[in-house]
């Protein structure tokens, strides 16, 4: 059985990351590397080979869908859940558990389908959504573009 160190730094907060992706691994790595308390659990080992050298955390080969993989992770002492696998299905069958069962204060998950973001304001579960994201910021550069193109031709 693992256990959290407690005295990493003095900070006690305990982030899990579901999932290690280029997201979760990243995200983890920075945390990581920030002196924050981080469990990875992803269903494949070979996985962390993405995490970067200095990644000081634990990690957990498990399906995080899974209550008893969950406990193993000590999801009962997370301050923080971050969920980001490729399955918006997975997401918020995981988020629930973590919510509804073992009552985990900030959950934040990654979904792909904007037009499920209700079902997780729903459960008072945070998304990003990189679809929405990227859409709005492919938005304000034609936006921009268009006002430079509009001052340039006003000044003529």
């Amino acid at each position: 059985m693992m256990s959290i160190r407690h005295d990493w730094l003095g900070k006690p907060e305990l982030t899990l990351i579901i999932g290690c992706g280029r997201l979760g691994s990243t995200l983890a790595s920075t945390l990581s590397n920030e002196s924050q308390n981080v469990i990875l659990i992803d269903r494949q080992a070979e996985a962390f080979r993405k995490l970067s050298p200095s990644y000081a955390g634990l990690t957990l080969v498990g399906d995080a869908a899974n209550v008893e993989v969950l406990k193993q992770a000590q999801i009962e002492k997370a301050d923080h859940l971050v969920i980001v696998t490729n399955h918006d299905n997975t997401n918020i069958l995981i988020a629930q558990l973590a919510r509804e069962i073992f009552q985990v204060p900030h959950v934040i998950c990654r979904l792909y389908d904007p037009q499920r973001e209700c079902v997780y304001r729903e459960f008072g579960i945070q998304t990003i959504c990189p679809t929405t994201l990227s859409s709005q910021a492919i938005e304000q550069r034609l936006q921009a573009k268009a006002a430079a193109d509009q001052k340039g031709s006003d000044t003529l």
